[in-house]
């Protein structure tokens, strides 16, 4: 009895341990010397909300500008913009805070703090006349990329609109490469980002083929990106000791891309290196031990240009698992590196401080250089 014991409790473990491993049965066997590697193509879903006009109201932020006045004084009637620090100031107001407020609490909030320095009941007119505070970045291939505000509801094809539409070209597919090509924008390579997640909207769909199921609704600090034509580099992400773009070159591997990135962390789980391929609504994806191609068990994988490939940190079950972790990990870099590129192209324009009305703050000049 207890030798059978024993034994159910190894078998128990056993499964526990065996389960606790990653299994895809996409995959049948890695691929053998000189054969392409098996990929499976993931299809991502609209969730129909996206295709919603939010009905949240409008809330104030920094940047945004107001008219005030008292009712009945139209003397009052004054211009302000609220400041860095969500406060506006009107009158004998030191300051009221009214970041994340809608219009009529606004309102109410300024009545309020009124009503300790004016006699009986204090009425204000509060009207808002330009929106700053809500913003969309609208990069990469556009015929004028940067950040818009976002005054009101807004389509993905009105912001489009708004930047002058993507880079094309007549001749598009006549070009093959060269600097032109890399100036148009790859609909299949595009991507929008909301709240650090990518999400599943077809560019090719929306603006070839006029698919009005991919014109969602933006919302602010949403991330649009058109991404070059033609672009030949791989993407080497997670747990690498250089995360980064590693030039393209004809017959690069899995193996020497990481190379390219200066090789792999301590703590990388090399069993599950991904390979993500193709549009990004529509991935192919495939798996990689990375270890065994080291240890030439199995054989590396060819790689073609804009191909990601991604190290994981631990180990997942699922492979859309996978695919979600190094879409979001891509697309997020590359939204990091293209905003501080149009950071640093703005340093070298004015500087744009906002100064709010009857804050008292004074803005003292340099001292002119000397004359020699």
């Amino acid at each position: 009895m207890r030798h059978l014991l024993a034994g159910a409790v190894g078998l128990a473990v056993f499964c526990g341990c065996r389960t606790q491993s990653p299994y895809f049965s996409d995959f049948d066997r890695p691929p053998a010397m000189g054969q392409e590697p098996q990929m499976v193509t993931l299809t991502n879903r609209m969730d129909p909300v996206l295709l919603e006009p939010p009905t949240n109201l409008f809330t104030l932020g920094p940047g945004d500008r107001l008219d005030i006045e008292l009712v009945d004084e139209p003397t009052s009637r004054v211009t302000t913009v609220v400041g860095p620090d969500g406060r506006i100031y009107f009158n004998l107001l030191p300051g009221v805070d009214v970041w994340g407020l809608t219009l009529g609490e606004a309102k109410t909030a300024l009545e309020t703090n009124l009503q300790q320095y004016i006699r009986g009941t204090p009425r204000v007119n509060l009207t808002l006349r330009e929106v700053a505070s809500k913003r969309v970045w609208l990069l990469g291939r556009f015929q004028e990329p940067g950040v818009y505000n976002l005054a009101a509801p807004t389509t993905l094809l009105e912001a489009v609109a708004m930047a002058g539409g993507a880079l094309t070209f007549s001749g598009m597919r006549d070009v093959t490469g060269g600097p032109l090509a890399e100036e148009l924008a790859d609909l299949d390579r595009s991507f929008i980002i909301r709240n650090g997640k990518l999400l599943p909207v077809d560019f090719d769909r929306l603006l070839n083929k006029g698919d009005l199921t991919q014109n969602i609704y933006l919302q602010p600090d949403d991330f649009v990106y058109f991404a070059p034509a033609h672009a030949r580099e791989i993407y080497v992400l997670g747990a690498v000791v250089q995360p980064r773009p590693v030039p393209y070159t004809e017959g690069m591997t899995v193996a020497a891309a990481v190379a390219g990135a200066y090789g792999t962390v301590r703590d990388a789980y090399l069993y599950h290196v991904v390979v993500v391929r193709g549009a990004l609504t529509q991935p192919e994806v495939t798996i990689i031990n990375l270890k065994d191609v080291t240890h030439g068990k199995v054989a590396d994988i060819a790689l073609k240009p804009n191909d990601i490939v991604y190290v994981p940190f631990s180990p997942y079950r699922y492979l859309r698992r996978y695919a979600e972790i190094a879409l979001n990990t891509f697309v997020s870099s590359v939204a990091i590196n293209a905003g501080t590129s149009l950071a640093a192209r703005r340093q070298a324009g004015p500087g744009g401080v906002v100064i709010p009305v009857g804050s008292g703050i004074q803005i003292i000049p340099p001292p002119a250089p000397p004359i020699r």
